[in-house]
């Protein structure tokens, strides 16, 4: 789970980030860091359209490598 400190620098810089939900790169999404909660982020993406995620996915910055996803 990705913490409170990484999801605000990631929020106050404006940084694109990449969620990444499975071994599937085309079920990425990119975006920037809009809120959090205990559970969910909420990511706007390029179209401006906001989609609310789990929390429990991978971050990263869109800039670095896709990370592979063991199921």
């Amino acid at each position: 789970m990705i913490s409170d400190d990484q999801l605000n620098e990631y929020r106050v810089s404006g940084e694109m980030v990449r969620v990444v939900r499975d071994n599937l790169e085309s079920n990425d999404v990119q975006g920037i860091v809009v809120a959090w909660d205990e559970s969910t982020v909420m990511i706007r993406k390029k179209s401006r359209r906001v989609v609310k995620l789990n929390r429990d996915y991978v971050y990263i910055a869109a800039t670095e490598e896709r990370p592979t996803i063991v199921n």
